[in-house]
């Protein structure tokens, strides 16, 4: 009773935004905290087309919930703080930001009838961003234009407004021909320097910020999905300002909000209700999603950085998980021990640390001899990387890190840095924050080679 008198109590404010699938309501016992529920309808087609489906509103909550736990855990700013009751929870967004913003994997959806070039499915290397400002009754700073919610291009100082997707006439068109490129080749409905568009002195900045978080955002969730056997190809999301002017990622992220595909290829989230799916199926998704996202974690994993000496670099694992960001996800453990001169010792010491944390790497930097990696190697189930210190000055003891005999799996990279990198990357298998991290400092180098 106690929690339901909690409940009541939070529930008692003011409607402040009601939508077709969520309500948001202040807080009058905590300022700065707004309450969102949702609800259980779901829509498509700008409204067009609407259903009500039981369940849906528990689905959406706990998997919006479940993210933003996930999320929250990777250092993502978020607005969420907790949740109150199965379809609703806490957020300390004061302020929405009037944008949505667009992470594209793969071609989907609108995209291919801008860029009909591409197959369904076509997979950037490189994640595409797109914005859209978020307008209501065809208006835009009392400008009338021809579709909400367009999208926008920074071209030099100016903003350029496009079609968003096809018009209703378009799109019945394309089911009757097949046609998808109504978008192909569009030129902007609207252009106005940047300065007229903007409203605020830091709202380019704030644009540029919600492009890094969404795309970090993005890949955490990409390998979350990746491991639980789906593939994450796009997502929507939205931003808002605490009372004190803090950036948030907030509204909602569910199963409305991204295009989830399955194993067999096929849809698992809101595209199966756009495409006329049946209701009982798209229930059955959304309810199998949430279950999915309840798996959503991150994996206690460790690198055990070792040297054979005092006089070796320890600080060549610190410095390497600081430098990548990585080090609030995977914990370092560094040994300065002789594997060579107290090898039964030096073994117990591994396999202790092992023992405590079973996910882990091992990275040795040791010098002199390089015999002791491989030592490593040949006596535990993790992976042994070896950097021999001294290749610079004495390459051919490197042939002791190589030519080893049967059941010594060592891997020998000569930069220490590499090296670690090398089992950040075999830990970001299993660790969303790991590899968002290592991913998104990867594709500032990538390019996607096709014209879009």
């Amino acid at each position: 009773m106690g929690n339901i008198m909690m409940f009541s109590e939070i529930n008692n404010g003011s409607v402040l935004v009601e939508g077709k699938t969520k309500v948001v309501k202040d807080i009058p016992a905590m300022p700065g905290r707004f309450l969102v529920g949702s609800k259980n309808v779901i829509t498509a087609g700008d409204g067009l087309k609407q259903d009500v489906i039981e369940g849906k509103a528990v689905f959406s909550t706990m998997t919006t919930c479940n993210v933003f736990h996930l999320l929250k855990a990777c250092g993502i700013p978020v607005a969420f703080q907790e949740q109150v009751s199965p379809s609703h929870f806490i957020t300390d967004a004061k302020e929405m930001l009037p944008y949505e913003v667009v992470v594209r994997r793969e071609a989907h959806g609108s995209f291919l009838n801008r860029y009909p070039h591409l197959s369904k499915g076509h997979v950037f290397p490189k994640l595409i961003l797109e914005f859209f400002a978020k307008t209501s009754g065809k208006k835009w700073k009392g400008n009338t234009i021809p579709m909400d919610d367009p999208l926008i291009k920074f071209v030099g100082g100016d903003v350029e407004f496009y079609l968003p997707h096809f018009t209703q006439e378009q799109k019945e068109e394309s089911v009757k021909t097949g046609c998808k490129g109504y978008l192909f080749g569009n030129k902007p409905f609207m252009t106005v320097h940047k300065w007229n568009f903007f409203t605020t002195d830091n709202e380019e900045k704030l644009l540029e910020q919600m492009g890094q978080i969404a795309k970090e955002t993005f890949l955490i969730l990409e390998k979350a999905w990746q491991l639980q056997g789906k593939r994450l190809v796009d997502f929507k999301v939205e931003f808002g300002l605490t009372d004190k002017g803090e950036l948030r990622l907030a509204d909602v992220i569910n199963n409305d909000s991204w295009r989830l595909i399955g194993e067999d290829g096929s849809y698992e989230d809101k595209q199966v209700y756009r495409d006329g799916g049946n209701l009982n199926e798209v229930t059955r998704k959304y309810r199998q999603i949430s279950e999915l996202t309840n798996l959503f974690t991150i994996p206690k994993q460790q690198i055990i950085g070792w040297v054979g000496s005092e006089k070796d670099d320890k600080l060549f694992l610190h410095n390497t998980l600081a430098d990548t960001g990585c080090w609030s996800f995977v914990k370092e453990k560094m040994i300065v021990y002789s594997a060579h001169k107290e090898p039964v010792k030096a073994d117990a010491l591994l396999r202790d640390s092992i023992q405590a944390i079973p996910d882990s790497v091992v990275v040795a930097l040791i010098g002199m001899s390089n015999g002791a990696g491989p030592t490593l190697s040949a006596n535990c189930i993790v992976p042994v990387i070896t950097s021999p210190a001294n290749a610079k000055e004495f390459p051919d003891d490197i042939w002791s890190s190589l030519r080893m005999p049967s059941s010594v799996p060592v891997m020998t990279v000569l930069n220490p840095k590499n090296a670690v990198l090398a089992g950040l990357q075999i830990l970001a298998m299993r660790n969303p924050g790991i590899y968002a991290k290592l991913r998104l400092k990867q594709e500032e180098r990538f390019v996607n080679v096709v014209n879009i």
